[in-house]
């Protein structure tokens, strides 16, 4: 056999890539092929490639044999792991030929350089619509098939996406890997934190189509197009009214449901709008406020409306000053802050609170 150039004597006559290896050469020739001779041994997934499959097998299992070097975060795939100690070292190994761009990931690379290219070798075998990766074509493909290989290891609940299964794990562990790089707040996803991060610094990328207004979010800027083409694309399950926005369509359909997820945290009621709930808990906040602004005038007027005297025995007693001194003590309520009874002097209000301080 004639050797290739480099030394890489193997050439796939599919695609023309050459390989030095005989083994990796077989493996490559499989993904040409349906042939998967690997299974994984705890959801009967099958793979082309031996390493595939145990990398696969690590979402079951957890198992994470690669730490980084720099935080010892632990990870299942070691081109993972080179990756993550990039974002330690500033490092960026990966530059577009076109316009000169450099990449700490292969794959972000990959990505970039078929935006010059419009290149979209990857075809569904379903409906025919083409992707320029393989992973988003077969991310693709599973919404034809219903097929979702990846399990939560705490609750078993299945996803067609890893990224999508990774992020939901977060919230049985509570992980938040991404921090703002201005307030330090962190976040369970990497797109939360970049939005969060807009709010630093007022940018705002996506541009409306009708009327050039600018938005911090895609999902705002496309909410807001449908404003102008009357697009309502959410339809209630119940009654089939449609709404332009997810969250609306939600809304109105807890009128059908009942169902009231926003409790109050201080009285425990239940609402079915986030925003009436912020207005339910504002009043309470109002009115706690009041409530520790008549407690200290109660303590104020007491201090202020007894004033020492001495009996015979020489024994102090307190007695109430006169009504000239008392109108020198001013306050804004003559309102009982406990039963919201009003008083016509501050020191009715002060024997009226002393009765409930008795009854307690």
């Amino acid at each position: 056999m004639a050797t290739n150039t480099q030394g890489k004597a193997h050439e796939c006559k599919q695609c023309g890539q050459l390989f030095d290896n005989l083994s990796a050469f077989k493996e490559h020739g499989r993904t040409h092929t349906e042939v998967k001779p690997y299974t994984c041994r705890h959801c009967k997934m099958r793979f082309s490639r031996l390493g595939n499959c145990k990398q696969h097998e690590r979402t079951h299992t957890g198992e994470k044999p690669y730490p980084c070097q720099y935080c010892k975060k632990g990870f299942n795939q070691l081109g993972n792991c080179k990756a993550h100690e990039r974002t330690h070292t500033g490092e960026k190994p990966y530059t577009c030929k076109q316009c000169n761009k450099c990449f700490n990931q292969l794959g972000n690379w990959k990505k970039h350089e078929q935006t010059h290219t419009g290149e979209k070798p990857y075809t569904c075998q379903y409906c025919k619509k083409c992707f320029s990766q393989f992973g988003n074509c077969q991310q693709h493909e599973r919404t034809h098939t219903g097929e979702k290989p990846y399990p939560c290891q705490y609750c078993n609940k299945c996803f067609s996406q890893l990224a999508h299964c990774k992020e939901h794990e977060r919230t049985h562990t509570g992980e938040k890997p991404y921090p703002c790089k201005y307030c330090n707040k962190c976040f369970s996803q990497l797109k939360h934190c970049k939005e969060h991060e807009r709010i630093h610094t007022g940018e705002k990328p996506y541009t409306c189509k009708h009327c050039d207004k600018c938005f911090s979010q895609l999902a705002h800027c496309k909410e807001h197009e449908r404003s102008h083409t009357g697009e309502k694309p959410h339809t209630c399950r119940y009654c089939k009214k449609c709404f332009n926005s997810l969250s609306h369509c939600k809304q109105h359909e807890r009128a059908h449901t009942g169902e009231k997820p926003y409790t109050c945290q201080y009285c425990k009621k239940c609402f079915n709008w986030r925003s009436t709930l912020k207005r339910h808990e504002e009043k309470h906040a109002r009115d706690n406020s009041l409530k520790d602004k008549q407690h200290c005038q109660y303590l104020q007027l007491r201090g202020l409306l007894q004033e020492p005297t001495t009996t015979h025995g020489g024994k102090t007693s307190g007695q109430l000053l006169s009504s000239t001194e008392e109108t020198s003590c001013q306050v804004e309520s003559l309102t009982c802050w406990i039963c919201q009874e009003e008083f016509s002097s501050e020191a009715c209000l002060i024997q009226h609170y002393d009765d409930h301080m008795r009854q307690n």
